[in-house]
């Protein structure tokens, strides 16, 4: 299981439109999303020079904006960009919720299990020292099962947390940290402090810039 564990485009679409959100409120769209087998992508044969700046996640609750850390991560910059640019992360639904202890949304898995990935992985790399709240409100970082195994799961920091620094920082949310807040104010299912969220969000496509 992927997991986390305590030891050029413009952003407008019809979408982000129809659904806002606040941190005490959110409005989401009907969502047609549903776990399913990813999209064959293929491994990455050349890590980039130019990395993207931006990431837009344009999800049925409104648009998640990530800037990028660039030169810092490669790896996993050139491996986003491709499966975003492939339509890896399209439709696909976020499935874990955590609300105690660490403060996420991991998304990034198609098939909704929280098992499922790329035919590919990356090494790790741009880990935080290892102090109190080295995940700060905002982080982008990789989900892992163990050291270099990365693949496409990612985890969307909504409250300072600390973990160990075993996780790549790739990104900050600059724009849609209020959506994740709200989606994360809902809960889990059953009130649960880990699953599956009470409120669906899905992403239906990515942007890169």
């Amino acid at each position: 299981m992927v997991a986390i564990s305590l030891t050029g485009c413009s952003a407008s679409d019809e979408t982000s439109q129809s659904a806002t959100a606040t941190e005490d409120t959110i409005s989401c769209a009907e969502t047609d999303a549903t776990g399913h087998d990813p999209i064959n992508i293929a491994t990455p044969t050349k890590v980039l020079t130019e990395f993207p700046k931006q990431f837009t996640f344009v999800t049925n609750c409104g648009n998640i904006v990530i800037d990028t850390v660039g030169e810092k991560a490669p790896f996993t910059l050139t491996s986003i960009a491709a499966l975003a640019q492939g339509g890896y992360y399209d439709d696909s639904l976020c499935h874990r919720l955590t609300t105690q202890g660490l403060f996420v949304l991991q998304c990034g898995d198609p098939t909704a299990t929280g098992s499922g990935g790329p035919q590919f992985t990356f090494p790790d790399e741009n880990f935080p020292v290892n102090e109190l709240n080295n995940y700060p409100a905002g982080t982008v970082a990789m989900a892992n099962s163990g050291p270099n195994t990365n693949g496409s799961q990612f985890f969307l920091v909504y409250e300072d947390t600390t973990l160990a620094p075993s996780y790549t920082i790739w990104g900050t949310i600059t724009s849609g940290l209020d959506i994740v807040k709200a989606v994360a104010k809902a809960g889990a299912v059953g009130g649960a402090p880990d699953g599956k969220p009470a409120k669906t969000i899905a992403i239906q496509k990515v942007l890169v810039n």
